[in-house]
């Protein structure tokens, strides 16, 4: 940030104040009050999904309305005050950067910044003596939409269980949001493309009616699906249940997530075995897709910072993965291989040396890496395509085109 793009926030409607944004118009952190306020700011946001407190800027009803530059002139001296009234008033203290915008004309003045990140060791407590008499609660803040709230005891033993129980093994998260996504589809014969990703540290999306309607929003606006509902600390989003696109995705309250999508195939014939084939830039374009959604889910609605584990999963139909529900009584199932579509999308170009009936592969790379969509994102996806090819005994998935029209990655 700038202090020129700060300074452009006075009267915009849409930057107001929000579950990971707060407006102060000074600190005031040297009597008893202005340390409370201070401490159940930054704790707030430690408890929730982390947010900015932009210091130096007034508001009025949430948005901001005046600049009030503050003297920055001595940073050291800033520091220390922050260190020292965050690290008594806070317990265990809240991880916090702050730094300063200072103003191009005039560099003694600008705004204050505080960062202060999720934090995957709380709850934090405000420690300073109440100004105000609290009835029922324990001076545990969290933020809740534009305001703050406080945690009840029953918030609290939760927060403490879920500090104790976070450093479990990731890796069988992953499978658990893997099995009981595979237990939600609709039984099929035709291959599927199932990508789950677990965080290490996990995040905490808040399940209630405001930001329900808002997530759900948020996720039909994306095209890929038609329907979004609550499930078990989770929202569950669908589209095209009767069609081979289907698609089916569970986005749970810590920032996991699993999506099952259905490959468009084409029938052919082999050394005179019939054959499902998926086109491979079908496949890596989905996956790719996929992956950067879910990542975003996690660091946006979840709060979630740090790594993410990846698995991906290919499946000439559901029952064959592993963790897959039992074999349904349909039309017989085809072996499935994949190849490629030469540029005009046909003939076939043979890829596979042979079929396979499930493959999957795992990769781990950083949440906000994931989620912007850069070449970090294609390192992984590339790292994790790869692995899935060469069941189908083709050396790399080499994306050589687009995804095809309607797909996730293509919408």
């Amino acid at each position: 940030m700038t202090y020129e793009q700060v300074a452009a926030l006075v009267d915009v409607e849409a930057a107001a104040e929000a579950e990971d944004l707060d407006y102060k118009r000074e600190l005031t952190a040297s009597d008893p009050k202005g340390k409370e306020e201070l401490a159940k700011d930054v704790c707030s946001f430690a408890n929730h999904t982390g947010g900015i407190l932009v210091v130096g800027l007034a508001e009025s009803g949430g948005i901001p309305s005046k600049i009030m530059d503050l003297d920055v002139a001595n940073w050291d001296a800033w520091l220390r005050h922050l260190a020292q009234v965050i690290g008594s008033t806070t317990a265990p203290p809240v991880r916090y950067e702050a730094y300063p915008l200072r103003d191009p004309d005039d560099p003694k003045q600008g705004f204050l910044i505080l960062a202060v990140p999720r934090s995957a060791h709380g709850p934090h407590a405000v420690t300073t003596p109440p100004v105000k008499p609290s009835e029922k609660v324990l001076r545990y803040p969290r933020r809740a939409g534009s305001r703050t709230d406080w945690l009840t005891e029953t918030d609290v033993a939760t927060a403490y269980h879920r500090r104790f129980t976070d450093a479990a093994d990731r890796g069988q998260r992953l499978l658990d949001v893997e099995r009981e996504a595979l237990a939600g589809i609709p039984a099929s014969n035709m291959p599927k493309l199932l990508v789950t990703m677990a965080p290490e540290v996990p995040g905490d999306m808040p399940i209630n009616r405001e930001s329900y309607e808002r997530h759900r929003g948020d996720i039909l606006q994306e095209l890929f699906f038609e329907r979004v509902r609550i499930g078990s600390r989770r929202l569950i989003a669908t589209a095209d249940e009767r069609t081979v696109n289907y698609q089916y995705c569970e986005l749970h309250r810590d920032g996991a997530g699993a999506w099952i999508s259905g490959l468009p195939v084409q029938g052919l014939s082999f050394d005179g075995t019939q054959y499902n084939y998926a086109d491979v830039n079908v496949v890596v374009g989905e996956l790719l897709s996929m992956v950067q959604h879910l990542a975003t889910h996690a660091r946006d609605r979840a709060g979630v910072s740090g790594t993410m584990l990846i698995k991906a999963a290919v499946c000439e139909a559901p029952y064959r993965h592993p963790q897959g529900p039992p074999r349904p009584h349909l039309n017989p199932m085809l072996p499935f291989r994949i190849d490629q579509n030469d540029k005009w999308g046909t003939p076939r170009l043979a890829l596979s040396t042979q079929a396979c009936a499930y493959a999957d592969a795992e990769a781990v790379a950083l949440v906000d890496d994931l989620a912007d969509g850069g070449t970090e994102l294609v390192q992984a996806g590339a790292l994790v395509a790869d692995e899935l090819v060469q069941a189908f005994g083709i050396p790399e998935a080499a994306f050589t085109g687009r995804p095809r029209s309607g797909s996730p990655s293509s919408r």
